[in-house]
């Protein structure tokens, strides 16, 4: 298992690298990945979010098999547009709303280094690009207006203040 980085944590704002050894260790770290994600119950986690500043996601929907996605990059969007809640595992408790494009094009690498492509809808697209952004820095917070963005932090923090006040007393 693996430490998720929460809110504040530097790591979670860098751009990250292009991953170019395709080794054992990799394939550690994307196993390690798919384990905090599924002990954690999300839907994607990328490498920020565990302190590692590569390019490297993964997304397990549930009825599907886990997918590892190195490198990924963005090559089309639908021009549909739609709502959707969503939440973070760097930022959990607190949920809102985010439009994105309701279809994606990504390209690439499996953990052997081939490339591979697909287009996604639905949910699949929508975790796409949310684990896509964590690779640039970018929070789903980011897509907020500054108001709902600032209340959603406020939120956060006061869930956090809460919960740490409760493990001091345990």
């Amino acid at each position: 298992m693996l430490d998720i980085y929460t809110l504040g944590e530097d790591v979670l704002r860098e751009e990250c690298s292009d991953i170019t050894d395709f080794d054992d260790a990799l394939r550690v770290l994307s196993d390690a990945m798919i384990d905090t994600l599924e002990e954690a119950d999300g839907v994607g986690l990328a490498g920020p979010q565990v302190g590692v500043s590569k390019k490297i996601f993964v997304v397990h929907i549930r009825g599907n098999k886990p997918m590892v996605f190195i490198n990924p990059v963005i090559i089309g969007t639908s021009i549909e547009t739609g709502p959707y809640e969503e939440g973070c595992l760097s930022i959990p408790g607190v949920y809102h709303e985010v439009i994105r494009p309701l279809g994606v094009t990504v390209q690439a690498q499996d953990l052997d280094g081939k490339p591979f492509t697909i287009e996604a809808d639905g949910l699949l697209a929508r975790v796409i690009q949310h684990e896509n952004d964590h690779l640039h820095g970018k929070l789903y917070i980011d897509h907020l207006d500054q108001k709902s963005r600032d209340r959603l932090v406020h939120s956060y923090e006061k869930k956090n203040r809460i919960r740490r006040k409760q493990k001091a007393r345990v």
